[in-house]
């Protein structure tokens, strides 16, 4: 290599210094559920995920969007600008609770959900689909097709399906609040070895 390149490279090397990998992030997009209804900010399940991740060694940045009360419909017009904004490796939506209570039309539901990995996939991002079951405060048929549409949703708009994702905390009364919807500081752990199993692979993909 000529001497004047050799200059060059070294001074490229003190002024800017070596790459450096910058890890992915993951953009977690839910209801109350996620925002911590009802909890202190540090004891909520993505924050107590965002410590996992970090003493696992998994060098991410985690980002929680999630609105109490939001709607499939809320999330998916909120998400575009979350993706130019954060451009996240892997997407995290939990949502679909709020449909649920309030009876919204399934194919609505399924609509945006579906709207919404597509979005994100395109955008680049891996997405995890967390399934949430409902009371059958609208009739035993309405509850089973709302718990059978995240499953639809994640074969058809190719996002990974964690199933039940409240399933072992909403049977247990000791690990809910007193509205019996959202689950207190004891889920809250339970919420994150739940997850974790079904992200940790996303995370090393997202390397």
């Amino acid at each position: 290599m000529p001497r004047f390149l050799r200059l060059l490279a070294c001074a490229m090397v003190l002024l800017w210094g070596p790459a450096v990998a910058v890890a992915g992030t993951v953009l977690v997009v839910g209801d109350s559920i996620s925002a911590g209804y009802g909890m202190p900010p540090a004891k909520v399940w993505v924050k107590l995920l965002e410590t996992r991740m970090a003493q696992k060694g998994y060098p991410h940045k985690l980002v929680n969007a999630s609105v109490s009360g939001d709607t499939t419909a809320g999330g998916l017009s909120r998400l575009p600008t979350l993706l130019r904004q954060h451009r996240p490796a892997v997407v995290v939506i939990e949502l679909g609770g709020n449909d649920g209570l309030r009876g919204l039309p399934v194919k609505t539901t399924r609509h945006n959900l579906t709207q919404m990995v597509k979005l994100s996939r395109k955008a680049g991002a891996q997405v995890l689909l967390l399934g949430i079951d409902i009371p059958p405060n609208y009739g035993p048929k309405y509850a089973r097709e709302f718990s059978g549409l995240y499953a639809g949703v994640a074969q058809a708009a190719g996002a990974t399906l964690l199933p039940g994702f409240l399933a072992k905390v909403a049977v247990d009364p000791d690990m809910m609040q007193s509205d019996g919807i959202h689950p207190n500081s004891l889920a809250q752990p339970v919420m994150v070895d739940t997850v974790w199993p079904v992200l940790e692979p996303m995370l090393k993909a997202a390397r």
